[in-house]
């Protein structure tokens, strides 16, 4: 007789299992792949807070108590913000500092958190339109009262969207109800974030559809800038539709070579014998803004104001000083050309 199963344990010796283990083995078959492995044993662990069973041969041994959950601590609110890069967007300003004594902004507050200064230069204004051939636009005249002279105080000097200009000062030759002929100075400061949009709408109001916009640099600069900050405002631009006269280039094309560079504090000194006391800088306007935003002194805010003041003023001699340069080198060559013949 073939050997079956059940001869098979009896020639080796091995004891027959018990019938229970039988039964185990019929009701729990072998997984037929590792997944099929894995799935048994998730279907069989046991799930939820009961305690694994003990054998009784073993002693029980009590489990330390499990660590008490940390205490969840409370979030800092100013701390999220400055995470976040957020600022208050009140329309005060923050809170002074116990060192800082001087906290008088000049002019004369127009709308919350926003200042305006006005001065007045007695001089002559110019009586004929003047030409601006100096700009390589032979043929075309501009009206001296149309011109507006302006300049910007930022925030930094990269641009970008995240630049803004906190001070705006514009300058133009205006006929005085009481001092007469002469330059109009206005400057527009904001000392909170949320001025911005005031002072836009104030910057607006003073152009005309003839206005001609006169500056150094401010075509690749201070208009771009101006341009993209009423963008972000939601408000019409009214820089995009009006002429502009950059005395960057033609300065440049004259005196490239003649001084050490064409800065315009350079020009001022060389060309229009202008020496500046006590000025601050440009590049450090944005520090002493931010420093009087956080509760500091407003001294060298109003250098800043100061500064931005004279720069104005030397648009407006820079600008007349180029008009006389350019005639005086037409009238040489028209004598030139006589003599010729």
């Amino acid at each position: 007789m073939a050997p079956g199963r059940g001869s098979a344990a009896a020639d080796t010796g091995s004891a027959p299992l018990p019938a229970a283990a039988n039964d185990a083995r019929a009701r729990k078959p072998p997984p037929a792949s590792v997944f099929g492995w894995v799935e048994q044993e998730i279907r069989h662990k046991p799930t939820g807070a009961a305690a694994p069973e003990i054998s009784p041969a073993v002693p029980a041994v009590s489990a330390p108590a499990p660590a008490p959950a940390p205490a969840l601590r409370k979030p800092e609110i100013g701390g999220l913000r400055r995470l976040l890069g957020l600022r208050d967007r009140g329309l005060s300003t923050a809170t002074p500092r116990a060192n800082a004594k001087d906290r008088h902004v000049p002019g004369e507050e127009i709308a919350p958190g926003l200042f305006l200064i006005e001065s007045f230069v007695a001089q002559a204004i110019p009586t004929e339109p003047l030409s601006l051939a100096f700009a390589k636009r032979d043929g075309e005249q501009v009206q001296p009262q149309d011109l507006l002279f302006f300049d910007t105080e930022t925030t930094g000097l990269a641009g970008g969207t995240g630049t803004r200009a906190f001070m705006i000062g514009a300058a133009d030759w205006h006929t005085h109800p009481d001092r007469g002929d002469g330059l109009r100075i206005r400057q527009l400061l904001m000392t909170t974030m949320a001025a911005e949009t005031a002072m836009l709408r104030e910057f607006a109001g003073w152009l005309q559809p003839n206005t001609v916009f006169s500056s150094y640099n401010g075509r690749c600069y201070d208009a771009p800038l101006l341009k993209t900050r009423y963008r972000l405002a939601r408000q019409r631009c009214p820089i995009t539709p009006l002429d502009h006269v950059d005395l960057l280039f033609p300065t440049r094309r004259r005196y490239r070579g003649t001084w050490e560079n064409c800065r315009l504090a350079t020009i001022e000194r060389q060309l229009l014998q202008i020496v500046r006391e006590d000025d601050l800088p440009g590049s450090e306007a944005p520090a002493a803004w931010l420093n009087y935003l956080r509760g500091g002194s407003a001294v060298n805010l109003r250098r800043v104001a100061e500064h931005n003041h004279q720069d104005v003023v030397t648009l407006a001699l820079l600008m007349r000083r180029l008009v006389a340069e350019e005639q005086r080198d037409r009238e040489t060559l028209a004598l030139q050309a006589i003599d010729a013949v």
